[in-house]
């Protein structure tokens, strides 16, 4: 194993099911996209496991709780992070794993509930 590397199990959440073990050098957030064999995966949770080894707990491995899904088209940057949608319509969730309420499967550009935020000045 690679010093910078995370032994990392990906369980898909529905059916559940482990779906692989990889190693990454990197630890992915919920909200970030995975490929693994051509799928594109959403990461919903994370979980660290352990296990004590010289009276000492250390991260054994990483456990992603994904589910199916491509890359969103449309995404916006809202106080530093990337959401999906429109951030500027009012019913947007501004969530990196919903896009709204009224429209979640999207596309904005041509939503009837489209609704500019109000504003201070508004």
């Amino acid at each position: 194993m690679e010093p910078d590397s995370l032994p990392t199990e990906l369980i898909l959440t529905h059916p559940p099911q482990t779906i692989g073990n990889v190693q990454l050098d990197w630890i992915p957030q919920p909200g970030n996209y995975l490929d693994f064999k051509g799928k594109t995966y959403t990461v919903l949770e994370r979980r660290h496991r352990y296990c004590l080894k010289s009276g000492r707990y250390r991260l054994h491995k990483i456990a992603l709780y994904v589910q199916s899904s491509g890359h969103p088209s449309e995404k916006s940057l809202l106080q530093g992070r990337w959401v999906i949608g429109d951030a500027s319509c009012y019913f947007n969730a501004h969530s990196e794993l919903i896009r709204c309420a009224v429209n979640p499967d999207g596309p904005c550009d041509s939503c009837r509930f489209y609704e500019p935020l109000k504003t201070a000045t508004n």
